[in-house]
Protein backbone atom coordinates (compact mmCIF):
# COMPACT_ATOMS: atom_id res chain seq x y z
CA UNK A 1 0.00 0.00 0.00
CA UNK A 2 2.61 2.62 0.63
CA UNK A 3 4.31 2.00 -2.33
CA UNK A 4 0.97 2.55 -4.13
CA UNK A 5 1.28 5.96 -2.35
CA UNK A 6 -2.19 4.82 -0.71
CA UNK A 7 -0.68 5.09 2.74
CA UNK A 8 2.11 7.98 3.98
CA UNK A 9 4.60 6.25 6.42
CA UNK A 10 6.80 7.89 8.95
CA UNK A 11 9.63 6.68 11.18
CA UNK A 12 9.80 8.50 14.20
CA UNK A 13 11.90 8.81 17.27
CA UNK A 14 14.12 11.48 19.56
CA UNK A 15 17.20 12.81 19.87
CA UNK A 16 19.11 15.58 21.87
CA UNK A 17 21.60 17.51 20.79
CA UNK A 18 24.19 19.58 23.37
CA UNK A 19 27.83 20.73 22.75
CA UNK A 20 29.21 17.34 24.11
CA UNK A 21 29.48 15.70 20.31
CA UNK A 22 29.77 11.95 19.69
CA UNK A 23 33.23 11.92 18.26
CA UNK A 24 33.90 9.02 15.94
CA UNK A 25 37.77 8.04 15.29
CA UNK A 26 37.07 8.71 11.53
CA UNK A 27 37.44 12.59 12.75
CA UNK A 28 41.09 12.44 12.47
CA UNK A 29 44.13 10.80 10.94
CA UNK A 30 45.43 8.22 13.15
CA UNK A 31 48.02 9.65 15.75
CA UNK A 32 46.46 13.03 15.11
CA UNK A 33 44.81 14.34 18.21
CA UNK A 34 42.30 17.04 17.36
CA UNK A 35 40.76 19.43 20.53
CA UNK A 36 36.87 19.58 20.82
CA UNK A 37 35.86 21.55 23.29
CA UNK A 38 33.22 20.18 25.33
CA UNK A 39 30.35 21.40 27.47
CA UNK A 40 27.12 19.71 28.63
CA UNK A 41 24.64 22.39 27.78
CA UNK A 42 21.90 21.22 25.92
CA UNK A 43 21.20 22.71 22.35
CA UNK A 44 17.83 20.80 21.59
CA UNK A 45 16.00 17.70 21.99
CA UNK A 46 14.18 16.59 18.86
CA UNK A 47 11.12 14.67 18.06
CA UNK A 48 11.66 13.41 14.42
CA UNK A 49 9.33 12.14 11.88
CA UNK A 50 11.04 11.04 8.75
CA UNK A 51 9.46 9.67 5.63
CA UNK A 52 10.92 6.73 3.19
CA UNK A 53 10.76 9.78 0.47
CA UNK A 54 13.07 11.78 3.09
CA UNK A 55 10.60 14.16 4.10
CA UNK A 56 11.27 15.75 7.60
CA UNK A 57 9.28 16.85 10.14
CA UNK A 58 10.55 17.87 13.31
CA UNK A 59 9.87 19.16 16.97
CA UNK A 60 12.64 20.75 18.88
CA UNK A 61 12.40 21.60 22.90
CA UNK A 62 15.23 22.68 25.42
CA UNK A 63 13.02 20.52 27.84
CA UNK A 64 12.64 16.66 28.40
CA UNK A 65 10.89 14.89 25.96
CA UNK A 66 8.13 12.68 27.26
CA UNK A 67 4.74 11.27 26.60
CA UNK A 68 2.83 14.88 26.08
CA UNK A 69 5.68 16.24 24.17
CA UNK A 70 4.84 13.60 21.93
CA UNK A 71 0.93 13.73 22.28
CA UNK A 72 1.37 17.54 21.52
CA UNK A 73 3.62 16.96 18.59
CA UNK A 74 1.30 14.38 17.19
CA UNK A 75 -1.27 16.37 17.51
CA UNK A 76 0.05 18.95 15.29
CA UNK A 77 1.01 16.82 12.88
CA UNK A 78 -2.28 15.30 12.81
CA UNK A 79 -3.28 18.55 11.28
CA UNK A 80 -1.22 18.35 8.23
CA UNK A 81 -2.43 14.80 6.92
CA UNK A 82 -3.61 14.06 3.54
CA UNK A 83 -3.98 10.24 3.45
CA UNK A 84 -3.88 7.29 6.23
CA UNK A 85 -0.67 7.51 7.79
CA UNK A 86 1.51 5.30 9.50
CA UNK A 87 4.02 6.11 12.20
CA UNK A 88 6.46 3.97 13.04
CA UNK A 89 8.06 3.80 16.80
CA UNK A 90 10.20 1.81 19.09
CA UNK A 91 8.82 0.48 22.44
CA UNK A 92 10.09 4.07 25.11
CA UNK A 93 7.90 4.37 27.94
CA UNK A 94 6.50 7.57 26.77
CA UNK A 95 5.75 6.32 23.07
CA UNK A 96 3.45 3.60 25.26
CA UNK A 97 2.23 5.27 27.96
CA UNK A 98 -1.50 5.01 29.14
CA UNK A 99 -1.84 9.09 28.45
CA UNK A 100 -0.57 7.99 24.86
CA UNK A 101 -3.02 5.48 24.76
CA UNK A 102 -5.82 7.52 25.58
CA UNK A 103 -5.30 9.18 22.34
CA UNK A 104 -4.67 6.79 20.09
CA UNK A 105 -9.01 6.14 19.08
CA UNK A 106 -8.66 10.16 18.42
CA UNK A 107 -6.08 9.82 16.31
CA UNK A 108 -6.73 7.03 14.14
CA UNK A 109 -10.40 8.78 12.85
CA UNK A 110 -8.11 11.14 12.10
CA UNK A 111 -6.20 8.79 10.07
CA UNK A 112 -2.86 8.61 11.51
CA UNK A 113 -2.05 5.47 13.16
CA UNK A 114 0.83 3.80 15.21
CA UNK A 115 2.92 0.70 14.51
CA UNK A 116 5.70 -0.26 17.50
CA UNK A 117 8.39 -1.83 16.62
CA UNK A 118 9.94 -5.26 18.13
CA UNK A 119 11.38 -4.45 21.26
CA UNK A 120 15.38 -4.23 20.72
CA UNK A 121 15.36 -3.29 17.17
CA UNK A 122 16.52 0.20 16.32
CA UNK A 123 17.85 -1.16 13.01
CA UNK A 124 14.40 -1.75 12.19
CA UNK A 125 13.77 2.21 12.67
CA UNK A 126 14.80 4.19 9.83
CA UNK A 127 15.42 7.67 11.50
CA UNK A 128 17.81 5.96 13.50
CA UNK A 129 20.03 6.73 10.60
CA UNK A 130 19.46 10.20 10.07
CA UNK A 131 20.53 10.93 13.66
CA UNK A 132 23.58 8.30 13.27
CA UNK A 133 24.33 10.90 10.25
CA UNK A 134 23.73 13.89 11.87
CA UNK A 135 26.10 13.03 14.99
CA UNK A 136 28.76 12.02 12.66
CA UNK A 137 28.84 8.44 13.86
CA UNK A 138 29.83 6.73 11.30
CA UNK A 139 32.61 6.83 8.94
CA UNK A 140 31.73 8.39 5.62
CA UNK A 141 28.66 10.59 7.08
CA UNK A 142 29.81 13.37 9.44
CA UNK A 143 27.13 16.33 9.40
CA UNK A 144 27.85 18.07 12.44
CA UNK A 145 31.46 19.37 11.75
CA UNK A 146 34.06 20.14 15.06
CA UNK A 147 33.54 23.65 14.40
CA UNK A 148 29.84 23.24 15.04
CA UNK A 149 30.46 22.65 18.54
CA UNK A 150 32.25 26.17 19.34
CA UNK A 151 28.58 27.47 20.78
CA UNK A 152 25.34 26.52 21.46
CA UNK A 153 24.48 29.73 18.67
CA UNK A 154 26.78 27.24 16.29
CA UNK A 155 25.35 23.92 16.99
CA UNK A 156 21.53 24.79 16.98
CA UNK A 157 22.36 26.59 13.77
CA UNK A 158 23.94 23.40 11.96
CA UNK A 159 21.32 21.60 12.87
CA UNK A 160 18.90 23.80 11.65
CA UNK A 161 20.44 24.09 8.75
CA UNK A 162 20.34 20.06 8.48
CA UNK A 163 16.95 19.76 9.18
CA UNK A 164 15.89 22.39 6.64
CA UNK A 165 18.38 20.59 3.70
CA UNK A 166 17.60 16.94 4.83
CA UNK A 167 16.47 15.58 1.60
CA UNK A 168 17.89 17.63 -0.69
CA UNK A 169 21.58 19.11 0.73
CA UNK A 170 21.74 16.05 3.41
CA UNK A 171 20.29 12.68 1.61
CA UNK A 172 20.72 9.04 3.34
CA UNK A 173 20.78 6.30 0.22
CA UNK A 174 18.68 3.48 1.35
CA UNK A 175 16.69 1.24 -0.12
CA UNK A 176 12.97 0.55 1.51
CA UNK A 177 11.82 -3.07 0.58
CA UNK A 178 7.88 -3.04 2.07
Amino acid sequence: MWKQQLVDIYFADEVGFSLTPSIPYCWSKIGEQKPIPTKKYLAYNVFGLMSPEQKLITYLTEKTINSEFIIQSLDDFTKSLTKVTVIVLDNAPWHKSKYVQTKIEEWEQKGLFLLYLPTYSPHLNKIETLWRFINGATTRYQWLKIKDYTNLGSLRTAIENIFRQFGTEYQIKFTMNY
